[in-house]
């Protein structure tokens, strides 16, 4: 009984990790794109006029 308490641990620990770092780049790349469409805002912000 206890064995297959760890096993499953260990799998549900494994996919924690693994969802994690998927995570953190997945948020880095949103930022990184958010930083870059603004800058390009900014940068063309004479050429329009409301």
């Amino acid at each position: 009984m206890q064995e297959k308490s760890f096993k499953t641990m260990r799998s549900v620990g494994g996919a924690s990790i693994a969802l994690g770092i998927i995570m953190i780049i997945s948020g880095l790349v949103c930022g990184i794109l958010t930083i870059v469409n603004g800058g390009r805002l900014l940068k063309e912000k004479s050429d329009h006029l409301f």
